[in-house]
C-alpha cells in the first residue's frame, strides 16, 4: 500500500496550508500598509525596499491558490489574512508615530498659563488673534512629533479643558522657521516642569 505524502493529507490541505497563506497574508499586508504610508510620508528608500518583500510574499500566496483553485478555504484565508493585515499594519504604524503634525488649538478662555507653559518646556509656536462666535480668541500653531501628542494634549487639558484643538499632518517643515518640534531633550524638562506644577497643587 502506497504511503501518502504528508503534503497529501488531508490535515495539511485543509488546516495547516491555509494557516499559512493566513499568516502570509498578514505579513504581506502588514508590509503593504506600512508601505504606503511611507510613500506619503516620500520615503524613497524604506517604500521601495518594502515593496520589494511585499511583492515576494505575495507570489509565494498566489502560487498556493492556483496550485489549489478548488479548495475555497484557501480564499477564505487569503481574505481573512488581508483584512487582518491592514489591521496589523495601522497598529504598527501607530506605535512607531513616524513623522510631525500640526497642532491648532483655540482655547476656550485665558491661554496665558498654557502658552507660558509651553514656552518654559521648549516648544516653539505661533498664536494669532481670531475673532469666533463668542468673540476674540488667540490661536496657537505648534508642530510636534507624532509620538508627542499625548504629552501636547494633555497639557493643553491641564490649562484649558474645554479648548478646541486640531491635529494634522505635516509632510514637511524647513529649517529655522517659526514652527518646529521638540528634542528628547525639551521633553525630558516639560515632563519635569509638568510634576513640579502637580506637585505644588
Amino acid at each position: 500500500m502506497e504511503t501518502l505524502a504528508f503534503t497529501d493529507t488531508f490535515v495539511f490541505a485543509y488546516i495547516i496550508l491555509p494557516l499559512i497563506i493566513f499568516f502570509a497574508r498578514i505579513m504581506d499586508q502588514t508590509i503593504g500598509t506600512i508601505r504606503i504610508i511611507f510613500v506619503s510620508k516620500s520615503m524613497k528608500y524604506l517604500a521601495p525596499l518594502l515593496g520589494f518583500f511585499e511583492v515576494i510574499l505575495w507570489l509565494i500566496i498566489m502560487r498556493q491558490i492556483f496550485q489549489n483553485l478548488d479548495n475555497y478555504i484557501y480564499y477564505i484565508a487569503y481574505a481573512a489574512g488581508f483584512g487582518m493585515g491592514n489591521y496589523v499594519g495601522i497598529l504598527i504604524e501607530n506605535k512607531m508615530a513616524m513623522g510631525l503634525v500640526q497642532m491648532r488649538v483655540i482655547p476656550q478662555k485665558d491661554s496665558s498659563k498654557l502658552i507660558e507653559f509651553l514656552r518654559e518646556a521648549g516648544y516653539r509656536f505661533t498664536t494669532i488673534n481670531g475673532y469666533g462666535a463668542e468673540g476674540a480668541v488667540e490661536i496657537i500653531f505648534s508642530v510636534i512629533k507624532r509620538k508627542s501628542v499625548e504629552d501636547f494634549v494633555s497639557i493643553i487639558e491641564r490649562f484649558n479643558p474645554k479648548a478646541f484643538y486640531t491635529i494634522e499632518e505635516v509632510k514637511f517643515v524647513s529649517e529655522g522657521g517659526p514652527l518646529n518640534y521638540n528634542t528628547e531633550q525639551d521633553f525630558d524638562k516639560m515632563k519635569r516642569l509638568y510634576r513640579q506644577l502637580r506637585k505644588s497643587k
